[in-house]
């Protein structure tokens, strides 16, 4: 029953993956289609990012009323439909509209799954869920490049996703009964053991806003290759968007592979070893996207870009409960989760404003800028004293 639970998470985070990378990679497609400028994508990533920031800081009340279980299940459903409708989208409106309901679930789903494990599982699981979101995030790219110059377009890789997260969804509607059955305690019923802490008690905790800096940095160097990796090898090394969406693949079988062996060494080593192994590896990648060379040379860069980042965001959540307390960890994970959605937010829209109006040769140098905020913010988070 514990092993059937464990698979249910898992591949809740594939589906919470998939949609992560469809957009970036299918813009160049859509904004040659819509005849827009490269920088409106990011209209579409503001409107997700707030309906994720939203629910994240709602999360807890919602979670403590409903249970992770059924969280995951109706958040994963309205994912499900907000893909559909982004199949069917025939201008920008229209698919800012879908962003809303697709912004609102992925928030829930990342909040409440984030927690749940950290309170329930190792690091070492903490570390292979993300890995299966960072499956999650390679399928997109690898079904669009496969659909993406026929007929069914960009369009169709939306529709395929579609079938894979309403599949998930009907796997977590059968397997409501077991969240309950393996931890009774946390899903029967009222979380007694937990406190909701309003935004301004959680910030005057010390080391929270820390760690707010590390999600926020981390995030912007993720979802920032996600958003524009893709555009920056079509207008920059100048590959086709079917090459591009082929390679962005990269990008993301290096973050799922950075996750897996992170929870390969979560047996040996503490997350803040793990976590300086990996910025060691982003320091390296960054170098190579600096400099230039061919557009192999910069896939070769996105995959060492998304094998150092990996570890970044499980290992900062397992942490959560260790640096705050079980009691406030829920509440503690929900700001986390809106602060990494600021990082969403912010850092790609800014990266599609400066490329459209310098060059998009701007952005390894823009990456460049989060990962040293992201050094300097580490070297003092670590000082964080564990809570029992």
């Amino acid at each position: 029953m514990a092993a059937l639970l464990l698979i249910v998470i898992y591949l809740s985070f594939i589906g919470l993956g998939i949609p992560d990378s469809l957009f970036g990679t299918a813009w160049p497609a859509v904004y040659a289609e819509f005849q827009l400028p490269i920088s409106f994508a990011s209209f579409v990533s503001v409107t997700i990012c707030c309906g994720t920031i939203v629910s994240s800081v709602m999360s807890a009340k919602i979670i403590r009323l409903l249970g992770t279980n059924k969280v995951a299940a109706v958040s994963t459903a309205i994912t499900a439909a907000a893909l559909l409708g982004f199949s069917f989208s025939e201008n920008l409106p229209a698919m800012c509209l879908c962003a809303v309901p697709l912004g609102l679930g992925a928030g829930a789903i990342d909040t409440a799954l984030n927690n749940y494990v950290a309170l329930h599982y190792s690091a070492r699981v903490m570390s292979f869920l993300h890995c299966f979101f960072g499956i999650g995030v390679t399928i997109s790219p690898f079904i669009l490049s496969q659909v993406i110059g026929g007929k069914a377009g960009w369009r169709g890789g939306y529709r395929i996703a579609f079938i894979i997260q309403l599949a998930i969804t009907a796997l977590l509607a059968c397997t409501l009964p077991v969240w309950g059955k393996v931890h009774p305690v946390t899903e029967a019923g009222p979380q007694k053991r937990t406190k909701d802490l309003r935004l301004g008690e959680i910030a005057r905790i010390p080391g929270v806003k820390l760690m707010w800096v590390l999600f926020i940095a981390s995030c912007a160097i993720e979802c920032t290759c996600g958003n524009w990796a893709s555009t920056f090898l079509v207008e920059v090394r100048h590959v086709t968007a079917e090459q591009a969406a082929g390679m962005v693949v990269f990008y993301y079988a290096g973050m799922a592979l950075g996750r897996f062996l992170s929870g390969l060494l979560a047996a040996r080593l503490d997350s803040w070893r793990i976590i300086g192994i990996g910025q060691a590896v982003l320091g390296a990648a960054l170098a190579i996207l600096l400099l230039p060379g061919t557009a192999w040379t910069a896939g070769i860069g996105l995959f060492l870009t998304g094998l150092g980042n990996g570890p970044m965001f499980p290992n900062f959540n397992y942490l959560t409960p260790r640096n705050f307390g079980k009691d406030v960890s829920q509440s503690v994970m929900g700001t986390q989760m809106a602060a990494s959605y600021v990082g969403i937010l912010a850092a790609p829209a800014i990266c599609g404003v400066l490329g459209q109006a310098v060059h998009m040769g701007i952005f390894p140098i823009y990456l460049t800028v989060f990962y040293l905020i992201m050094l300097a913010a580490a070297r003092k988070a670590k000082l964080i004293p564990p809570k029992p």
